[in-house]
C-alpha cells in the first residue's frame, strides 16, 4: 500500500537532515503505529506522504504509484478536530465530497450510512459545541473516512482526551478499522495505546534517521484491555519505553 524507498529529506533552516535514504513499507489493510521523541520526525513523514514537504533525494509509491501522478490517494486526521462550527455535524463530514464534487444525494446517502456506524446519527443536525470531546473525533474520522482514501494519517487524534475517553476511542477505533478495512499509519507518544492498536510499531530512534525499528505486536485481533497484562505485551512496553528514553538523551 505505502513505500519510501531512500527517502531524504531537510527542512531548509536546519543544518542536519531529519531522514536520509529511508526505506519502509505499510502493506495493504495493516494498522502501523509511529513512536518516537518529540521532533524526531514523525509528523513530517505524514507531511511527505501527503505532499506538503518535497523531498530532496528517493520515491514515495502508494499501490505501486509515485504519489506525484496521485489524487485522493490518502486522508488525514490531526490532533484537533477542526471541526467548523458554523456548520452542523452533517454539514462537517461532507464537506470533503463537496469539494469533491459528489452529487448531494450521494453526499447524503454517504453521510447517513457513516454516521450509524460511527453512532452519531441523532446528532447530524447538532453543531460541535453540542458534542463532547470523544463524539468531535468520532465526527472528525467519519469526515475523514469519506474523503475516499484507502491510506488514512492519524497523527495523535486522541492526545487531547481525557484517559477513559481515550480508551473508550482506542476501542472504537478498532472497531472501525475492522469494519472499513482501511490501512491505517497512526502516530502517537502513547506506547501503550501504540501496543494495543497496532500489528507493527515503527520506532524512531536516531537523527538523522535512516531507518526504523519494525516491531510486532504480539497480539490477534480482537483485543481487549486483558492483553496488556501479558507478560510478554509488559515487556515489550517496557523495551520501547527504553528504546525512546535512549533517543531522547541522544
Amino acid at each position: 500500500m505505502l513505500e519510501f524507498r531512500d527517502v531524504s529529506f531537510r527542512y531548509p533552516e536546519d543544518a542536519q537532515s531529519m531522514m536520509e535514504h529511508l526505506n519502509f513499507q505499510v502493506e495493504d489493510g495493516d494498522f502501523v503505529s509511529i513512536i518516537g521523541a518529540s521532533g524526531c520526525g514523525k509528523s513530517t513523514v505524514f507531511r511527505l506522504i501527503n505532499g506538503l514537504e518535497q523531498m530532496q533525494g528517493g520515491q514515495i509509491f502508494v499501490d505501486g504509484k509515485p504519489i506525484q501522478t496521485l489524487q485522493q490517494y490518502s486522508a488525514f486526521m490531526p490532533q484537533k478536530d477542526l471541526l467548523f462550527p458554523w456548520r452542523t455535524i452533517a454539514q462537517n463530514i461532507c464537506l470533503p465530497m463537496e469539494l469533491a464534487h459528489i452529487p448531494k444525494a450521494e453526499q447524503a446517502k454517504r453521510c447517513t450510512e457513516v454516521l450509524e456506524q460511527v453512532g452519531l446519527s441523532q446528532y447530524r443536525d447538532k453543531y460541535p459545541k453540542d458534542l463532547s470531546g470523544g463524539m468531535k473525533q468520532r465526527v472528525a474520522f467519519a469526515r475523514t473516512l469519506l474523503a475516499g482514501a484507502d491510506l488514512l494519517l492519524l497523527d495523535e487524534p486522541f492526545s487531547a482526551l481525557d484517559y477513559l475517553t481515550r480508551v473508550d476511542m482506542q476501542e472504537w477505533l478498532l472497531h472501525q478499522w475492522e469494519h472499513y478495512h482501511k490501512t491505517i499509519l497512526f502516530i502517537t507518544h502513547d506506547v501503550e495505546e501504540a501496543i494495543f492498536l497496532s500489528k507493527r510499531i515503527l520506532v524512531i530512534q536516531d537523527r538523522p534517521f535512516r531507518d526504523m525499528e519494525d516491531v510486532r505486536v504480539p497480539l490477534a485481533y480482537p483485543r481487549n484491555r486483558e492483553d496488556l497484562k501479558r507478560a510478554d505485551i509488559v515487556e515489550l512496553k517496557e523495551n520501547l519505553i527504553e528504546k525512546l528514553r535512549r533517543s531522547v538523551n541522544v
